[in-house]
């Protein structure tokens, strides 16, 4: 069965470096990413327009090229998590947390009982058709999902002490853009009242074993960041970078062309 080296990475104390999968429907996407060399990828299925098949496929095509593949959903709810672990992501991303019990509740369904709520029905691609039993499986993958908590307001900033002491987070991954909106500062991600908050949330995820997380669009934003100690880092996503990297090529051969 499948490692989930993301999560080893981050319990080991390691940074773990990630980009976002928001709009192109291909399996190719995850494979140039895992060439490329990031740990994981994040299918945004909350923004994203992604079905359940296709998220099917960019998932098995992550898993296969040795990236983790991780999804957003797009509430919490337990279909939509249950749904997409079964099929194959090895982490949820649970967006938009600001209460402790509901929070409670949702982790819960990445868990099977004991410790969780989550129901049995994996489908077989997923243990790659060993023959195993209930027990082996669900022991493998209670220790190979990865949890990961978004903040993304300012009263779940101000909460975070209360969300952080809830049993089971492995990432907490700041959503700036909508923490900008929610402090009255759209897109000001520099600001040094943005700055003050994700710096002592930092110390906040520290102090409680959790991994500090953040998603900046670009790498000039996210590098600061990674200096100060965000150990789940994800920059771009795979539209923005080929946009950069083909309007770079574009802008170079203009340079010589006669």
């Amino acid at each position: 069965m499948r490692v989930n080296r993301t999560r080893q990475r981050l319990l080991a104390g390691e940074t773990v470096l990630g980009c976002a999968i928001q709009g192109y429907r291909s399996a190719e996407v995850p494979r140039t990413l895992a060439a490329a060399g990031f740990d994981y990828f994040f299918l945004d299925m909350e923004h994203g327009g992604f079905n359940l098949e296709t998220a099917e496929d960019i998932i098995a095509a992550g898993a296969a090229a040795g990236i983790t593949p991780l999804v957003r959903v797009a509430e919490l709810h337990y279909s939509l998590v249950a749904r997409l672990l079964d099929i194959g992501a090895q982490g949820i991303v649970l967006p938009r947390v600001e209460d402790p019990a509901a929070l409670a509740e949702a982790l819960s369904w990445m868990r099977y009982p004991p410790a969780g709520k989550r129901g049995y029905g994996v489908l077989p691609p997923v243990v790659g058709y060993e023959r195993l039993s209930m027990a082996e499986i669900m022991r493998h993958l209670d220790h190979n999902t990865l949890t990961v908590v978004q903040f993304e307001t300012e009263l779940a900033m101000q909460r975070a002490d209360e969300l952080l002491a809830v049993p089971g987070i492995d990432v907490v991954l700041v959503g700036p853009a909508d923490l900008s909106v929610s402090l009255g500062i759209p897109g000001q991600f520099e600001d040094p009242r943005m700055t003050a908050i994700l710096e002592n949330f930092i110390s906040q995820c520290n102090a409680r074993g959790v991994a500090p997380g953040i998603h900046l669009p670009n790498v000039p934003l996210a590098l600061p960041w990674l200096k100060r100690g965000m150990r789940f880092l994800s920059a771009g996503s795979e539209h923005s970078m080929l946009l950069e990297k083909s309007t770079q090529v574009v802008a170079d051969l203009k340079t010589v062309r006669t």
